[in-house]
């Protein structure tokens, strides 16, 4: 870079703020416009919208400010790298140089791609992404509720493909698909949907485009959208080796809008493929209930009236044996107990000649263990004055004695 020319004289003396106001024109004059790339750092947002931050490289640092409202079509972080446009600037108050930005793009696929990277391990740490919560898509939706842009290429290819296949209603939420604005519309489309229920399944889609352009879709807010909807959501963005961080949080990954439009709805020639199969299924089936039922009418034999009357008239005669043998059996039962009553008298006699034996032979017994007996075979009880027996000397005086025939008083 060649070197400027002086501007003032060597003895030239300034004021403090003088000289800081010549400075600021000659870096605002010689840079009006500047492209920096290096990696971001110490990322501040004011109160006021205004975002302060650092570029730097391995060799310097310079401070960088953005106004509120400038287009900042990714989330800012530490350590990013990207191309900053805008001029070159001084701020007096703190004698520091700095670039005033109107432009900031990230620098390079690879720069990008780490940041995606990121972000989509940080989202499926919190299992955005996990199967578990994939809804399936409707068999045949009646009404399907399409995020894209009404002017793009991908609205029409859906709805052509639909026509083509299995037409059905069609609902379309305007929302631009590239830019600042892009994911804060397709947000707003997905949560319109869930809030009006008046869709069975939601379509967000996009024609191809640069990595850049399809950053919208990786926004932290559009993947949380589409896992929180409650509505079976598709993604439909881009071409078929494009992979964005929507297509992993979305119920169903589309390759692109048309293959969007034919996984939502079948062909009306597999409708009719399906129906015909359902229908042989069905009219097999009931060829086969109709054969069954055919062949027990079959087996069932009808029977004459004569039949019926003889089977009825045997089922009696057999029934009329069973009930004389019961009738016989208990007459039989009935004779045995009278007569068991009838010789009462002569058991009853028996029994009174047994028991009158008994007795007296009971008698003799007692009679012969009487002590009555043994008197009467001459022997005698000595007793004393109170009537004890006396059975030795030692007893004391006889009072009386007793004989078999008679009591002597002494």
């Amino acid at each position: 870079m060649q070197k400027p020319e002086p501007m003032v004289g060597p003895d030239t003396v300034f004021s403090v703020t003088d000289a800081a106001a010549v400075l600021k024109g000659v870096v605002e004059t010689a840079f009006p416009r500047i492209k920096v790339r290096g990696e971001l750092s110490q990322i501040t947002r004011a109160t006021s919208g205004h975002v302060y931050m650092t570029i730097k490289d391995a060799g310097a640092a310079i401070s960088v400010i953005i106004w509120r409202g400038t287009p900042i079509n990714f989330k800012l972080e530490d350590g990013l790298e990207v191309i900053i446009t805008g001029r070159f600037t001084t701020y007096p108050a703190r004698s520091n140089y700095q670039i005033v930005a109107s432009e900031i793009e990230m620098a390079g696929v690879g720069a990008i791609l780490k940041m995606l990277e990121e972000r989509k391990q940080k989202l499926a740490r919190e299992g955005l992404f996990d199967d578990s919560r994939k809804r399936p898509l409707p068999r045949l939706p009646k009404t399907i509720g399409v995020v894209t842009s009404p002017t793009g290429a991908a609205f029409q290819d859906i709805q052509n493909r639909l026509r083509e296949r299995f037409p059905v209603r069609v609902l379309l939420y305007p929302a631009t698909v590239q830019g600042v604005t892009a994911a804060a519309e397709v947000v707003a489309g997905i949560e319109y949907f869930n809030k009006m229920r008046n869709v069975d399944v939601i379509i967000v889609a996009r024609g191809g485009g640069s990595l850049e352009d399809l950053l919208p879709f990786s926004e932290e807010i559009v993947v949380r959208a589409a896992a929180a909807s409650e509505i079976p959501l598709i993604s439909g963005v881009g071409h078929e080796p494009d992979w964005m961080l929507i297509d992993f949080a979305a119920d169903y990954r589309a390759p692109t809008p048309t293959g969007a439009a034919e996984a939502v709805v079948p062909t009306k020639l597999a409708l009719i493929q399906e129906l015909e199969n359902m229908w042989v299924r069905l009219s097999g089936n009931f060829t086969t209930r109709l054969i069954s039922a055919k062949q027990r009418l079959e087996a069932v034999s009808v029977k004459s009236p004569k039949q019926l009357v003889m089977e009825h008239a045997q089922r009696l005669d057999d029934l009329g044996r069973t009930l004389n043998i019961i009738i016989t059996a208990k007459m039989t039962a009935a004779c045995q107990k009278m007569d068991a009553v009838s010789n009462i008298a002569t058991l009853m006699q028996n029994r009174m000649v047994t028991l009158n034996q008994s007795v007296a032979h009971l008698g003799q017994m007692l009679q012969s263990l009487s002590y009555k007996s043994v008197l009467s075979r001459g022997y005698a009880i000595v007793r004393d004055e109170n009537g004890a027996i006396i059975s030795g000397v030692a007893g004391g005086a006889p009072h009386s004695i007793e004989f078999a025939d008679g009591v002597l008083q002494l």
